[in-house]
């Protein structure tokens, strides 16, 4: 959909709708049961089911190639912002005399606020865009040698994209990386609160540090990366294989690492801090192959990659619940740490063998002969 009719209005309505919903949350929760309230959760759910397909199909049809790490980075680095500012704020807003239905409502207008300035701003691509210059637009469109501005009529390669082994990889990949990721985000406050002690205001603070770092690192390693890139020092794969080493590989010997650290607060805070932000390789890494593999068909490529890669994200939280029982208890924790840490090395191992930054045959079917 975001390839045939254009990122832009169906971003809006994904946000606009989750948005609503949001602000529904507190009235849902308190006048229907809970299976109300959960079928409003799955809609949301499914609803930004849109949000990553249509970042890359906008994305592939803005980010010039000697920049795309940047903008791919800024723009996913968004997701990140948002949890270091949510969680501190979530915190006060709960603790706060309005209690836990303000948090929904201040992230409900948000999105609110943000769709109306979406439908001001945004455009499909540079060609449709009323305030750019004529520079510019020719400088983005001619860049993109390999973006067919007839791709909304391309017939999707769909037995192509589920043979490709790039892509395979980039799923597997994908599947570990929320793995450690939505383990750590759900279980992060649980871990400081009963293990480290931290009562729920400093909690919020301590726990969306992380993803602060991770912003941060985030910049740093973008320019990084395009400098690279546009030098040529090194081949396009072997630098989003290197970042997404640094990425897993980091993460996974900082979680190792929470076991030899028995007492120490800060230390465990530094560490579960390093693995989280680390993962700011990830946008230099895998993430940024989807564009690599398949500019036409990056939206596509994107909704299958994220669909199944995030199987891991409902099934993380839930092994951890299995496995912590007691969860005042440290060794039942590293358990889950351990698990973290083999899936994100062995993820990194699969992409390191199978993935690829080439584009595809498939990227432009008119070209393939049949």
């Amino acid at each position: 959909m975001s390839r045939k009719f254009g990122p832009k209005y169906l971003l809006f309505w994904a946000t606009i709708v989750c948005s609503v919903l949001t602000l529904l949350v507190p009235y849902i929760a308190e006048n229907f049961s809970w299976v109300i309230l959960c079928m409003t959760r799955v809609a949301m759910g499914l609803v930004q089911g849109a949000f990553y397909p249509c970042v890359n199909a906008h994305t592939s049809k803005w980010a010039p190639p000697l920049e795309k790490s940047r903008i791919f980075s800024f723009v996913f680095i968004g997701t990140q912002f948002g949890t270091f500012l949510t969680m501190p704020i979530a915190g006060y807003l709960a603790a706060s005399p309005w209690g836990w239905p303000s948090i929904f409502y201040c992230t409900g207008l948000c999105g609110v606020l943000w769709s109306v300035a979406w439908l001001f701003v945004g455009a499909d691509s540079p060609d449709c865009h009323p305030t750019i210059s004529d520079g510019e637009r020719h400088y983005i469109v001619s860049s993109l040698s390999q973006v067919s501005t007839e791709n909304s009529h391309f017939t999707t390669p769909w037995k192509s994209i589920m043979t490709s082994v790039p892509v395979l990889a980039l799923i597997t990949v994908h599947f570990c990386q929320n793995w450690g990721y939505w383990m750590l985000l759900t279980q992060l406050p649980n871990y400081l609160s009963h293990v480290l002690r931290f009562d729920l205001k400093s909690n919020g603070l301590i726990s969306s540090l992380p993803y602060l770092i991770m912003c941060l690192l985030t910049f740093v390693f973008s320019w990084a990366a395009d400098y690279i890139n546009a030098r040529r020092i090194l081949p396009l794969s072997a630098s989003r294989k290197i970042w997404n080493s640094l990425a897993h590989c980091g993460g996974a010997a900082a979680l190792v690492g929470m076991s030899f650290i028995s007492s120490s607060v800060t230390g465990a805070v530094v560490l579960l801090t390093t693995s989280v932000s680390l993962g700011a390789g990830i946008y230099m890494g895998y993430l940024a192959t989807a564009l690599d593999l398949s500019p036409n068909f990056s939206g596509v490529l994107m909704g299958i990659v994220n669909c199944l890669g995030n199987i891991s994200s409902f099934l993380a939280p839930m092994v951890t619940g299995f496995i912590v029982k007691d969860e005042a208890s440290r060794d039942e924790w590293m358990i889950a740490f351990y698990i973290s840490a083999g899936i994100f090395f062995v993820g990194n191992l699969i992409f390191i063998v199978f993935g690829s930054s080439d584009v595809q045959p498939w990227n432009n079917p008119l070209h393939v002969k049949t």
